[in-house]
């Protein structure tokens, strides 16, 4: 492939071009050259007006839902999903059938991805089968593959098993995610406790079950001197641990979904039961402290968490309703909607270069000889997002017919360019 990127604005604060307007050359997946102007007759040209590159973006909470239940996501649904949001690398989680608790599963997803147009990252999970009793191999499955390990959806209650495998990912670098859940607690509920559940008549998931959880998880990580990332904090309370936790020099990183910076519990006011999530949406200052601590640099990167439901799971009774919704291909019109002031530099911070230091071991940057892992985008335009225009094999989203900003143009990564209609 050769490929010329005409008059773009380069967004990566590694990279000795950051901040300025150039031509890019990239020859067979690499970058070859970066110039003022660059004329070359026999190259596919991408030329748009206020075109923003970067590079390319990283989802560390996803599920793709294969092997297993492909009929809600597959591996080549998700990828389309994640290319249309501008992801060029999307970690899926391990609660497939069977769970990712093994080698030969984190091979089947590495081998299965080789020819999809995103980077698809295998979580490990912690322990077998997720069920939270004895730990998983996680070295057999590093060595194959597993980017991180998180037992997903059904995150380590056992504090003594987590223990162990803070200790355990030590020898290899490695990183634990943790979705704060204290399932004794949460599980009875079906949204926030709080005035609205009790308004709605519906049983509440109280803060407290998801902030025991961070507090004791902080403390593990502390103890074992080991790298934790906690993903879907939904808090005041929460958020402002982890920030006096990093102060204290613990190795602990969190994340937050769109949705949680979108919405509030209020507005399960229509009982609309896409916006059924776990954890759930909070109430209105828990949602305002999550945007003040996305711009005051306390969150260190936004986590999708889609999770493709079929048609099913969400069209029934709030009760009754499976949680989650899908999210790749909204996040970024959500964040670039709620956040119009922030740095392109910062929100890119958000969406890929964050997530790349915690996880990845070999960082690249937007530099000639590099390999071409890139973004697209654009900040200025308005739209409504569109069900028909939805890659992933999931409709389960509140953002049909809303209004979002800003447009991702397509991503270039592994020698192909895959542009957006």
């Amino acid at each position: 492939m050769k490929l010329l990127l005409k008059q773009v604005t380069i967004s990566d604060k590694n990279s000795p071009h950051n901040g300025l307007v150039k031509d890019i050359l990239i020859i067979n997946g690499i970058i070859k050259s970066i110039e003022n102007y660059i004329d070359t007759a026999d190259a596919q040209v991408i030329n748009a007006e206020n075109l923003f590159v970067s590079l390319g973006w990283v989802d560390v909470f996803a599920h793709f839902n294969d092997p297993g239940f492909e009929y809600k996501e597959t591996l080549e649904t998700g990828a389309n999903a994640a290319a249309a949001g501008g992801f060029t690398h999307v970690f899926v989680l391990p609660n497939s059938q069977p769970v990712t608790d093994n080698k030969a599963t984190v091979e089947y997803i590495v081998q299965k991805s080789k020819a999809l147009p995103v980077n698809i990252h295998p979580l490990g999970a912690v322990s077998k089968k997720t069920e939270g009793k004895e730990p998983a191999e996680m070295y057999d499955m590093h060595n194959s593959g597993a980017i991180a390990f998180s037992d997903g959806l059904r995150p380590v209650q056992s504090p003594g098993l987590l223990l162990k495998a803070l200790q355990y990912v030590k020898a290899v670098d490695a990183v634990i995610i943790q979705l704060p859940v204290d399932e004794s607690i949460a599980k009875a509920g079906l949204m926030n406790e709080g005035i609205t559940s009790t308004q709605l008549g519906l049983p509440g998931i109280p803060a407290i079950g998801e902030e025991l959880m961070i507090s004791r998880d902080i403390e593990l990580a502390k103890y074992t001197h080991s790298k934790l990332h906690i993903t879907g904090i939904s808090t005041a309370k929460g958020i402002a641990m982890v920030q006096s936790a990093k102060a204290d020099g613990v190795q602990v990183s969190c994340s937050v979904t769109p949705n949680h910076l979108m919405f509030c519990d209020e507005d399960l006011l229509t009982y609309d039961t896409n916006l059924k999530v776990n954890p759930p949406l909070r109430n209105s200052a828990d949602m305002m402290a999550l945007r003040n601590a996305v711009e005051t640099g306390i969150v260190d990167c936004i986590a999708t968490h889609h999770l493709p439901q079929d048609w099913d799971s969400k069209n029934c009774e709030f009760e009754y309703a499976q949680p989650g919704t899908i999210g790749l291909e909204t996040a970024f019109g959500i964040v670039n909607q709620l956040f119009t002031e922030m740095s392109t530099d910062k929100l890119v911070d958000l969406l890929s270069e964050n997530a790349r230091t915690i996880f990845f071991t070999n960082k690249n940057s937007i530099a000639e000889g590099e390999i071409a892992d890139l973004t697209l985008f654009e900040r200025d335009s308005e739209y409504n997002f569109d069900v028909k225009n939805i890659k992933s094999k999931s409709r389960n989203t509140a953002f049909t017919d809303k209004p979002l900003k800003g447009k991702v143009f397509g991503i270039i990564n592994k020698d192909k360019v895959h542009l957006m209609s």
